[in-house]
């Protein structure tokens, strides 16, 4: 067993994790909403139509912000249509997605499901087909208390009480020419700036994201962020990231090491706004939300199938990735990327939460269920708050065809308010266990120890309906902190926690 080490030092400090990095995404395409959290005449349903057995999976996950109602659905919406009455409610084609929009689920029953799944929209606006004048009217129908057209509108649709939506998206990869509405650069960015203005003087008390390039691959990344931002760096909060990887060719060592990719991606964005920043003169710093994010490859050629079969249908079933192990493993280390970059991701959110590359699924009359992906999540989101700590981490490393060196063992951890120092380890060895001693001897009082190992000998291990429980986290053997050391063995292709308490 090869062995690695991590030190850790309440001195060394990242920055407080914003609880929002554990946020997720909705959006309006295939069973997403439409047979994921909302099926009428499910057993479970509610008297709304939403799916209680969803939503338990949903609140244990323990998601503060869910991002709505798009992604590229939301370049062609109307959020008009969404509200009033749902029999006068428009049936539109979805252009992004080539399928037809009941609005049988709209900002009013949103707001209702986000209520009881304990979460807070991030509503998302148009700027594809539309402009400021429909945002901050928007703004004005969710947030003003009334007097006005747009806020006695809503009071008339049911809700006296504003919504109170306090963080907006403003569009959605408009870069992308798969995108309705696409933009240059230049174009975004002014809209952008118009369109935070108005909404800003509708409600000061928000915060908005303007959209970064759509990947890290676009042709445009970086030029886009330095000229969209020339133009409306002083009325956004917020850069948004999109990112998702796949295993195509079958490389698992150069699919692990794809978190290395993710961190030189966060810390190239940050710097061009810091430079755009400085060139401003500016004293704000613009933080940055990773809105999309996930692994998505297993569902693509399925999706031409079904689009072949039944274009503009409702509610199609695309985008519907079965995880493995090796899903779960990169999206731990994901999820680590993000804490060890806790000083500028304020915001991030999976993509997306229910079928739609997910982790929860669902049957349509039958059950629910978490997918691999879900756990490390999951684990993240219970014990990854507080503060996240610099660790410093010695490991082996390997080679691949994509990156050199990449560390054998992936790691961070944080501090809670209580004391408790939690390490989130990823062992990226396909081969053989890692030994990882911990030296904490800035944290005395620790006496106790959990380890949890998400882990299991085949890496496209998944989960079904019918066996659910094929891959979770198990308890192992943890031992306990002995004069400021801690040593644990971590299985070879492996997520682990290690809790270590009072």
């Amino acid at each position: 067993m090869k062995k690695a080490a991590i030190t850790l030092d309440r001195a060394y400090v990242i920055g407080e994790v914003d609880p929002r990095i554990y946020g997720s995404f909705i959006e309006h395409l295939g069973r997403c909403v439409y047979g994921g959290i909302y099926e009428p005449g499910h057993p479970t349903a509610d008297a709304m139509g939403f799916r209680r057995d969803v939503l338990e999976l949903v609140r244990a996950l323990q998601v503060p912000v869910t991002r709505y109602p798009g992604g590229n659905f939301v370049s062609g919406f109307r959020w008009e249509d969404s509200i009033g009455p749902k029999q006068s409610r428009p049936r539109r084609l979805d252009l992004a997605w080539f399928t037809t929009e009941t609005n049988a689920v709209g900002l009013h029953e949103f707001a209702a499901w986000c209520k009881q799944a304990d979460t807070q929209p991030m509503y998302a606006v148009n700027l594809g087909t539309r402009g400021p004048d429909a945002a901050r009217n928007a703004v004005e129908y969710c947030n003003h208390p009334g007097g006005s057209y747009y806020s006695d509108l809503r009071r008339q649709n049911g809700m006296a009480e504003p919504l109170g939506i306090k963080l907006w998206c403003l569009g959605n990869e408009m870069d992308g020419p798969w995108q309705i509405g696409q933009k240059t650069a230049y174009e975004y960015g002014r809209v952008a700036n118009e369109a935070a203005k108005v909404m800003k003087w509708v409600d000061p008390s928000i915060e908005v994201v303007a959209c970064g390039s759509s990947s890290s691959e676009m042709k445009t990344f970086g030029d886009w962020e330095l000229t969209m931002l020339e133009e409306c760096y002083e009325n956004v909060d917020y850069v948004s990231l999109h990112r998702y990887y796949g295993n195509r060719d079958g490389d698992t060592p150069s699919f692990l090491a794809r978190a290395v990719d993710l961190d030189a991606f966060i810390k190239t964005v940050a710097a061009i706004c810091d430079a755009v920043g400085g060139k401003k003169h500016a004293k704000k710093k613009l933080q940055l939300s990773f809105d999309e994010w996930n692994v998505w490859y297993h569902s693509n050629g399925q999706d031409q199938d079904v689009l072949k079969r039944g274009k503009w249908g409702e509610a199609l079933p695309l985008l519907e990735d079965v995880y493995n192990l090796e899903d779960a493993l990169l999206v731990g280390s994901m999820l680590i990327t993000f804490l060890r970059n806790a000083d500028r991701v304020k915001i991030a959110c999976l993509a997306q939460l229910v079928n739609v590359i997910a982790p929860i699924m669902t049957r349509a009359g039958g059950g629910a269920w978490a997918q691999t992906i879900y756990w490390p999540f999951q684990q993240a989101s219970a014990y990854g708050r507080g503060t996240a700590l610099r660790a410093v981490v010695a490991s082996p490393v390997y080679g691949c065809k994509d990156f050199d060196a990449v560390p054998c063992l992936d790691a961070t951890a944080t501090l809670a308010e209580d004391g408790a120092v939690t390490i989130f380890a990823v062992n990226r060895s396909l081969e053989e266990g890692l030994e990882l001693t911990a030296d904490l001897r800035d944290f005395p009082g620790l006496t106790r120890a959990t380890h949890q190992a998400l882990t299991h000998p085949d890496l496209n291990a998944v989960n079904t309906e019918e066996n659910p429980h094929n891959l979770r986290p198990v308890s192992l053997e943890a031992g306990k902190p002995d004069g400021g050391k801690f040593t644990v063995a971590l299985p070879k292709q492996s997520w682990n926690v290690i809790r270590l308490t009072r």
